[in-house]
C-alpha cells in the first residue's frame, strides 16, 4: 500500500505531476535560457501549490497511469481498431442491408472511474461502436451491427482494461 502524507497525497503522484508539468512546459516553450527556465520552474511550483490547496492531486488525477500491461493493451487495441475498420469497410461495400444498428447497455467490471473512461473510450475508438453514456457500471453503446455488441459482451476488452488497474 502506498504511503500518504498528512494531506492525503501519495508522494509519487506529486512527483509525476511535477515531471509531467515540466515536460509539458518544456515541449511547448523549448527554452534553455536560465531566466526562462527559472520562470518555468516557478510557474510549475505555483500550479502544484494551487493544486495542493484545491486538494485535486489524488489517484484519479494521476497524470500517468502506466503499468506493465499498458504496452500490450495498446497493441491489442490497435489490432482491434484495424479489425473493426475492415468490418466497417465490408459493411459499406455490401450496402445498407448488412447494417443493423443497435443501441444497448453493457455492464462493466471496472473499479475506478478512470478505467471506466478508458473502457468507454476504447469502445469509441474501435470503428462501428460508440459509447454514448456511462452511468455507474453501465455503458450505453451504439453499434452498426449486433455482432459488434456481442463481441463487447464477451468481456475481453473489459477484462483487458481491468488489468490496467494495478
Amino acid at each position: 500500500m502506498k504511503q500518504e502524507n498528512k494531506s492525503g497525497v501519495v508522494p509519487s503522484h506529486r512527483l509525476v505531476l511535477i515531471l509531467t508539468l515540466a515536460l509539458f512546459w518544456w515541449i511547448n516553450s523549448n527554452y534553455s535560457n536560465p531566466l526562462l527556465l527559472s520562470l518555468g520552474v516557478g510557474s510549475i511550483m505555483l500550479v502544484l501549490y494551487i493544486a495542493q490547496k484545491m486538494d485535486v492531486i489524488d489517484q484519479e488525477t494521476h497524470p500517468i497511469r502506466l503499468n506493465a500491461n499498458m504496452p500490450s493493451y495498446a497493441l491489442w487495441l490497435a489490432k482491434q481498431v484495424v479489425l473493426s475498420n475492415i468490418s466497417v469497410v465490408k459493411h459499406i461495400w455490401i450496402g445498407n442491408s448488412s447494417i443493423s444498428p443497435i443501441l444497448t447497455k453493457i455492464d462493466t467490471r471496472q473499479c475506478s472511474d478512470i478505467n471506466k473512461v478508458i473502457y468507454a473510450n476504447s469502445i469509441t475508438l474501435t470503428p462501428g461502436t460508440v459509447a454514448i453514456d456511462l452511468i455507474d457500471d453501465q455503458l450505453t453503446v451504439h453499434a452498426l451491427h449486433k455482432d459488434d455488441v456481442e463481441i463487447l459482451k464477451t468481456g475481453e476488452m473489459d477484462l483487458r482494461v481491468k488489468e490496467l488497474e494495478n
